[in-house]
């Protein structure tokens, strides 16, 4: 089971990347990961700095994509994204957490920007 997971997670993540990539995002980081959490995809948005939690569905048996960013998951992305913006001394950086819903089954792209805040 968690092998199919990475599997949809990494064709997720290539879909996700391509289409930030043709919305005009340069793409920083990809898994950036720390003890805390790990963000999927690090962008930059104009002069914004984007943190991206990028799910994957076959269909909706569990649920839309968006509804599995708990708040648990929240908290770990934010604080990981501090991590990122300390090692990389981004002190008058602005910031923003999106969510990209990624349905293989349609190859359809929902991206939610903003999704949740600090």
């Amino acid at each position: 089971m968690k092998k199919h997971n990475k599997i949809k997670g990494n064709i997720g993540e290539e879909k996700a990347i391509k289409y930030l990539i043709n919305k005009n995002y340069k793409i920083l980081e990809k898994n950036f990961t720390t003890k805390i959490g790990e963000i999927d995809i690090i962008a930059k948005d104009n002069d914004v700095v984007v943190f991206i939690e990028v799910k994957s569905r076959i269909n909706l048996k569990y649920g839309n994509p968006y509804e599995a960013v708990n708040s648990k998951k929240q908290r770990k992305i934010i604080n990981t994204a501090k991590l990122y913006s300390k090692y990389n001394k981004m002190y008058d950086t602005q910031f923003r957490f999106d969510i990209l819903e990624y349905y293989i089954n349609e190859n359809k792209i929902n991206h939610i920007t903003n999704a949740f805040w600090t």
